[in-house]
């Protein structure tokens, strides 16, 4: 069978005008020389229209990213799912596998633990996950597989693992080193805004980590950082899990 020459990746999203993945290939097709690749946005406002989605591509399709609100929504309509994405439960990356299958992966884990672990000192032994979407699930597992414990901190906690944010007290926010906002809370255009959380009780021990990277500093990390905190945000972890995303595609 002749190699598919001209090849269409996308991101599957929602309100998705302007995305980071569809710049990021764009500029990384150019310089490759890519020149029958092309990376467009499927922003749908239903989960729903996927399967036209995968219609209308047919061969052409590549591979497709998965960003919010559909990192879970969408598993039902793979026919895979790669160990990693099935213990996480959630999927960024789809594959086109050679019998026509679509395989699902987490590329969203590699991306977090390159990026955050750098930073990451012998203190830094419990975090707090601000929210519970898709992106929450990856960041627990890297959590997990390298011993921080962790809780997520939700506006509706549901079982032992969730808290809500009344509950961050003086002493939960003592006794836990690295926050992540894993919300869109602080995006832009509304950058003014940031997590309810109680900003005052944070010392130069803490490391946040918003998943957010535009603006670059969102209120979340320049509130931490008057208190000392070391602070991160996301641009590094979508460059590596698109990294990722691009050998998962071409990986046989």
């Amino acid at each position: 069978m002749e190699e598919r020459k001209n090849k269409v990746f996308g991101l599957l999203g929602k309100n998705i005008e302007y995305s980071f993945s569809r710049g990021y290939f764009t500029e990384k097709f150019e310089k490759l020389d890519l020149e029958n690749h092309k990376y467009v946005n499927f922003d749908l406002q239903n989960i729903e229209e996927f399967p036209s989605v995968i219609e209308e591509g047919g061969t052409f399709l590549g591979g497709i990213n998965v960003t919010i609100p559909y990192k879970e929504d969408v598993m039902q309509y793979l026919d895979k799912l790669d160990k990693t994405a099935k213990e996480i439960g959630a999927v960024n990356t789809i594959k086109f596998t050679k019998k026509g299958n679509l395989k699902g992966y987490n590329s969203d884990v590699v991306g977090f633990e390159k990026s955050i672990f750098p930073f990451i000192k012998k203190h830094h032994k419990r975090a707090l996950i601000l929210g519970t979407g898709g992106a929450s699930k990856a960041i627990a597992y890297a959590l997990k597989k390298n011993n921080i414990k962790f809780k997520f901190v939700s506006r509706n906690p549901n079982g032992k693992k969730e808290i809500s944010y009344q509950d961050l007290t003086k002493d939960v926010i003592k006794k836990y080193h690295i926050i992540i906002n894993s919300t869109p809370v602080g995006t832009s255009p509304n950058v003014e805004k940031s997590p309810d959380i109680p900003y005052q009780f944070l010392t130069d021990k803490h490391l946040l980590y918003d998943l957010i990277y535009n603006p670059e500093i969102t209120t979340f990390l320049s509130k931490g950082k008057e208190q000392g905190a070391t602070i991160k945000n996301g641009y590094e972890m979508l460059q590596l899990q698109a990294e990722e995303s691009w050998r998962i595609w071409n990986e046989e």
